[in-house]
């Protein structure tokens, strides 16, 4: 059952891909926009919190969720300072690197270990996944900005890890959910109030051509298939194997990619198709490795 919400989880996060990929061709607010992405993941949190009638345990309960705000507030600012100062396609190679990095902590921490058949269905999934990142040309001369795209891949899988985490603990999903939004929408609020004062105190600066309700409301709407993807990917790892897990919802980056060639009629390069398939397989593989 694990991998079904694993599977959810990378079309929900692929679906959020999508529309930051749109956003990120507007003239707009990006921290206005992360704050109506964990403002409305807060709001739906804790309506789930009363009406399931969830809580929190204890101080442990509340600490984890709130270094979830912190870890996915960090992830999101190096993701786009990388972006901003370095090449995109190296970013997002670096970037990539999430589930190696769960892996590797997740059997430091809990030795957490992989059959020879999941191991090598993770294999195939992560070179997959590299094979479509890798498919731009990267060379030794432009690595400008890789220790963002570094650091963006350590903080999300510090997520991932916390994520896990919650689970032991036996915490509720939408009360660690609710920390987490809580503390990070609270962050990117500063964070945009603090632009938008020196935006104004600074006539040289380029306003954006989007007024702060509509990048608002597009941010809450983002937040709908963050929010559940989120809830699908702490419920697979309570249930299932975190490097597994993690590797799977990585996969978002082929929901992305079909959206490419289905709605923007962009075609596949042969590095593309090979990921692709191998990234398929690699899920084949895992279903039958239980």
């Amino acid at each position: 059952m694990w991998i079904v919400f694993a599977l959810l989880a990378t079309f929900f996060f692929g679906v959020r891909g999508i529309m930051y990929q749109w956003t990120s061709q507007k003239e707009i607010n990006r921290n206005l926009l992360l704050f109506g992405v964990f403002f409305i993941g807060f709001i739906t949190s804790l309506t789930g919190v009363i009406l399931l009638d969830q809580q929190w345990y204890g101080w442990a309960d509340i600490t984890v969720g709130f270094a979830l705000g912190l870890g996915s507030f960090a992830a999101n600012a190096f993701l786009h300072k990388g972006f901003s100062i370095g090449k995109a396609s190296l970013i997002s190679i670096l970037s990539g690197l999430t589930p190696l990095f769960v892996l590797i902590f997740a059997f430091l921490l809990w030795q957490e270990s992989l059959t020879t058949l999941q191991l090598f269905g993770f294999s195939i999934i992560f070179v997959g996944l590299y094979i479509i990142r890798y498919s731009n040309d990267i060379s030794l001369n432009n690595l400008q900005g890789a220790q963002w795209g570094l650091l963006a891949a350590l903080f999300f899988a510090f997520n991932d890890l916390l994520g896990k985490q919650s689970t032991l603990l036996g915490a509720d999903i939408f009360a660690t959910l609710t920390s987490m939004f809580g503390l990070g929408s609270f962050l990117f609020a500063i964070s945009w109030l603090v632009k938008r004062k020196r935006e104004s105190s600074h006539q040289n600066i380029p306003l954006p051509n989007w007024s702060e309700v509509k990048t608002f409301i597009c941010g809450l709407l983002i937040g709908l298939t963050n929010v559940a993807g989120m809830v699908a990917i702490i419920s697979a790892f309570e249930i299932g194997n975190t490097g597994l897990v993690s590797a799977i919802s990585g996969m978002n980056i082929l929901i992305i990619l079909l959206y490419s060639r289905i709605v923007l009629k962009e075609s596949f390069s042969r590095q593309e198709l090979w990921g692709l398939t191998a990234a398929f397989l690699g899920v084949i593989v895992l279903r039958f490795s239980y």
